[in-house]
C-alpha cells in the first residue's frame, strides 16, 4: 500500500521503520515475516543512495545490477512479505512518549510501540551545477562502490582528509593515475595516510586548487575533464580525467532524533556493540546513520536485518509486562 495521509494507512503500527534504503526495505521484509505489520515510511528518497547509482556489482548473487531497479526489487519484496509502505516523510519524530509519535509532511501522525531508524546518511557535495549534472555518469562519492568501473584510466579525488586520502589509495588498484586535488597545502589525514599517499607511484596531489567545473560529454553522459582554479591566484588549468570522486565528508541523516538519542563520530547514531539498540529501548538504528566505517548497501541490509530481529525480541519482552518509560533512558545527546 502507498500512501501519503492518515485516512489510506495505519495511525498506529507495532513497528513504524524509517527509510527505505537497504537497511529500512530489509527490516520491513524481517519484520513482515514476524508478523509485526510493520509500516514502513519512505521518505524524500525512497530506494535511498542507490538510487542514484548506476551499475551495481558487489551486490551478493548479482553479478550486476542497476541500482534504482535492485531498489524497486526491495520495495516490491517487502510489499510482497506484508509491509505497509507509505510515500511520505517524517518531519518529528517524538521519542519522550509512549507510543512514540511520528508526524507526517502531509498532516498525518502515527504512533509505534517499537522504532527502527534506517533513515542512511548523504554524502558531502561541492554544489556545483555539472557535479550535479554527471553524478552518476563520472562524478561519484564513493570508490568501493564506483571504483571498478575506471580500470586503466585517469580519475581525480577531491579532498584532504581521511576520507578523501582513502579514497585515493583504494582507487589505484583500479586506476592507471589517481590526482587528489586539495583546496589547502597540506592534508588533513592522519599522518601514516598522508605517508602512503605520498610514496604511492600512482597518487600525484595538485594542492591550493577546487573544482570549480566538471566537463563531458552528453551522448551519452560521461565525464572527459576538470577545470580547477588556484585558490591563491586565481589561475585556472584543466585536469584530463574519465571520472571525479568527491570526497570531502558524510552527514549522517540525524535530524530527527540528533537532540533525543547518543550520537558519537560526529554525528552517527550510537548502537549497543553488537545489535542495533540505541540510547532509548524500543529504538533501533540501522545502517548508514548509524555506521562511520564500511557504509555498504549489503553492511546496511545487514543491520537491517538485525534491527528487525531485535525489535521483535524486544517488543515480546514487553507485551506483557508493558513499555517501559522513554524518559527514564533519555541522555542529553553526544555530538563529538
Amino acid at each position: 500500500m502507498s500512501a501519503s495521509n492518515s485516512e489510506t494507512h495505519p495511525t498506529h503500527t507495532r513497528l513504524l521503520i524509517i527509510g527505505s534504503g537497504p537497511a529500512g526495505y530489509t527490516a520491513a521484509v524481517y519484520a513482515s515475516r514476524a508478523m509485526l505489520e510493520p509500516v514502513l515510511i519512505q521518505g524524500m528518497q525512497p530506494g535511498g543512495q542507490l538510487t542514484i547509482t548506476t551499475d551495481v556489482e558487489n551486490w551478493p548473487g548479482l553479478t550486476e545490477v542497476q541500482g534504482p531497479d535492485l531498489m524497486v526489487n526491495m520495495e516490491a519484496h517487502a510489499r510482497a512479505m506484508g509491509a505497509t509502505i507509505v510515500t511520505d516523510t517524517v518531519t518529528r519524530l517524538d521519542l519522550s512518549v509512549r507510543p512514540f509519535v511520528a508526524e507526517l509532511d502531509s498532516g498525518a501522525r502515527m504512533t509505534a510501540d517499537a522504532v527502527v531508524l534506517a533513515t542512511g546518511a548523504q554524502a558531502r557535495w561541492l554544489g556545483l551545477p555539472t557535479e550535479e549534472k554527471f553524478k552518476g555518469f563520472g562524478v561519484s562519492a564513493c570508490a568501493t562502490c564506483d571504483g571498478f568501473f575506471y580500470r586503466g584510466k585517469r580519475v581525480a579525488v577531491i579532498g584532504g582528509g581521511n576520507t578523501a586520502v582513502e579514497e585515493a589509495l583504494y582507487l589505484t588498484n583500479f586506476a592507471d593515475k589517481v590526482t587528489l586535488i586539495h583546496r589547502r597545502d597540506s592534508l588533513r589525514a592522519e599522518k601514516i595516510l598522508q605517508a602512503r599517499l605520498l610514496r604511492h607511484p600512482k597518487i600525484e596531489v595538485i594542492w591550493d586548487h577546487d573544482l570549480q567545473e566538471v566537463q563531458g560529454s552528453d551522448k551519452p553522459l560521461s565525464v572527459e575533464r576538470l577545470v580547477l582554479r588556484h585558490v591563491k591566484t586565481g589561475a585556472i588549468r584543466e585536469l584530463d580525467v574519465a571520472g571525479v570522486f568527491v570526497a570531502i565528508g558524510h552527514a549522517p541523516a540525524n535530524e530527527l532524533v540528533k537532540d533525543q538519542l547518543e550520537l558519537h563520530n560526529g554525528g552517527y547514531v550510537k548502537v549497543e556493540p553488537g545489535t542495533t539498540r540505541t540510547s532509548i529501548p524500543g529504538v533501533f538504528a540501522a545502517g548508514d546513520l548509524t555506521d562511520h566505517v564500511y557504509r555498504q548497501a549489503v553492511t546496511s541490509a545487514g543491520m537491517g536485518c538485525m534491527a528487525a530481529l531485535d525489535a521483535e525480541r524486544w517488543l515480546a519482552e514487553h507485551s506483557d509486562a508493558g513499555l517501559p518509560d522513554p524518559a527514564a533512558a533519555m541522555e542529553p545527546a553526544e555530538t563529538v
